[in-house]
């Protein structure tokens, strides 16, 4: 479901969205962090000798995570406010769920193309790791923009590992395209809080890894 103003003023308000049951459903599902990587998103890994079933199983984890990313934009925009603050986050939610919308859809046909079965979008998905570990929230639109960053972080550092195991040329230079975005979003977020008075950088280090993650998330 894309994410839109009436969608937005439809979902249900902070508290009565964000509650434990909610964000735990799915069990096993974990929120994605840049630690692991796609790669713990996969059920196990593909004969090394088999290359089309190795890109299809990087594919289909790069796919979750492109739905889980969909769905958390949307998620969170019932939490925005209808401040000046909370209508800029909304429009950055946007443009950015926007691009993991194109994201999905061509690693949707590409998983097809190659005779896979592509990874079907749950409908709920686990943001409880985030949570604890203080990178964001929905009881603020300030709170909602950090968790933003963290998904868009991790997800640049999860295409950054796993493009690397792709066997075909042309999807390596894919993913790397899609990981750029994904930094991108990032620095628009942080370009966000700079114009709110915050003293951060636009670009915390030269390098978008799991080493470097603590420079780019920001905690609530």
């Amino acid at each position: 479901m894309n994410l839109n103003r009436s969608t937005a003023n439809a979902m249900p308000r902070p508290f009565a969205l964000f509650s434990r049951r909610r964000m735990v459903v799915g069990g096993a599902i974990a929120g994605l962090t840049g630690a692991v990587g796609l790669s713990a998103l996969k059920p196990g890994r593909a004969q090394a000798d088999d290359p089309v079933a190795n890109d299809i199983e990087i594919l289909n984890g790069a796919l979750f995570y492109e739905n889980q990313a969909i769905w958390a934009y949307g998620f969170a925009a019932g939490a925005l406010s209808d401040t000046d603050v909370g209508q800029a986050v909304l429009n950055i939610a946007l443009a950015n769920q926007a691009d993991h919308v194109a994201h999905r859809d061509v690693l949707t046909e590409v998983v097809t193309d190659l005779g896979g079965t592509p990874v079907m979008a749950l409908s709920e998905y686990d943001l409880s790791s985030y949570l604890e570990q203080g990178l964001g929230g929905l009881d603020s639109d300030v709170n909602i923009a950090k968790l933003a960053l963290a998904l868009e972080t991790d997800a640049a550092i999860a295409y950054g590992l796993e493009v690397a195991r792709l066997k075909t040329p042309e999807l390596v230079t894919a993913g790397v395209s899609i990981a750029t975005a994904e930094a991108a979003h990032a620095t628009t977020i942080r370009a966000a809080f700079i114009s709110l008075g915050v003293d951060i950088a636009y670009v915390p280090s030269p390098f978008i890894s799991a080493d470097t993650r603590d420079a780019w998330v920001l905690e609530v």
